[in-house]
C-alpha cells in the first residue's frame, strides 16, 4: 500500500509542477516507468556565485515517501560546503525525521511529510544562495569559503561556465 501511496503522490506532484512550473528549477522523471527517480535542473539563483549556471541533479525517493525523505545528488560538478564530493546534498530537510543524534538540528528543521518536490528544490536553491559552513558536508569547500573567498568564487565561476557549455 505504501508503494502505491508514494507513487500516486509523486505523480500528482509531477503533474502539478508540469502544469505550474516553479521559477528556478525544472523537473521530470529520469525514466517514465519509474516515478521514484527524478531528474532536476537547477538554475543558479540570481545575485549568487552560481548565477547563470545550469546544474543537474537526481532526486531518488524511497518507497515510503513521504514518511522518509528523498536523496538529492548533483550529477553536474558542484563546489559547495553543503554538497559532498559525490554530489549528495546535505541539508536539514533531507535528513530523516526526529531528533538529530548529534544535537545540531532540531526535529522541526528535519524532514517532515509535508515537504514536496517544490519545497525541497526551494531549499536547495536557498542553500546555493547561503552556504552553511558551520556543519559542512565538504570540509574543503567550507574552509575555502571561510578563508579564501576569492579562490572559492573563481572555482564556482569555472563550474558555472562548465555548466553553460554542457547545454
Amino acid at each position: 500500500m505504501g508503494d502505491t501511496l508514494a507513487a500516486s503522490l509523486l505523480r500528482k506532484q509531477l503533474k502539478e509542477l508540469t502544469k505550474n512550473p516553479v521559477e528556478g528549477f525544472s523537473a521530470g522523471l529520469v525514466d517514465d516507468s519509474n516515478v521514484f527517480e527524478w531528474q532536476v535542473t537547477i538554475i543558479g539563483p540570481p545575485d549568487t556565485l552560481y548565477e547563470g549556471g545550469f546544474f543537474n541533479a537526481k532526486l531518488s525517493f524511497p518507497k515510503d515517501y513521504p514518511n522518509s525523505p528523498p536523496t538529492c545528488r548533483f550529477t553536474s560538478e558542484m563546489w559547495h560546503p553543503n554538497v559532498y564530493d559525490d554530489g549528495k546534498v546535505c541539508i536539514s530537510i533531507l535528513h530523516n525525521p526526529g531528533d538529530d543524534p548529534h544535537g545540531y538540528e532540531t526535529a522541526a528543521e528535519r524532514w517532515s511529510p509535508v515537504h514536496t518536490v517544490e519545497t525541497i528544490m526551494i531549499s536547495i536553491i536557498s542553500m546555493l544562495s547561503s552556504p552553511n559552513d558551520e556543519s559542512p558536508a565538504n570540509v574543503d569547500a567550507a574552509k575555502m569559503w571561510r578563508e579564501n573567498r576569492e579562490e572559492f568564487k573563481k572555482r564556482v565561476a569555472r563550474i558555472v561556465r562548465k555548466s553553460q557549455e554542457m547545454l
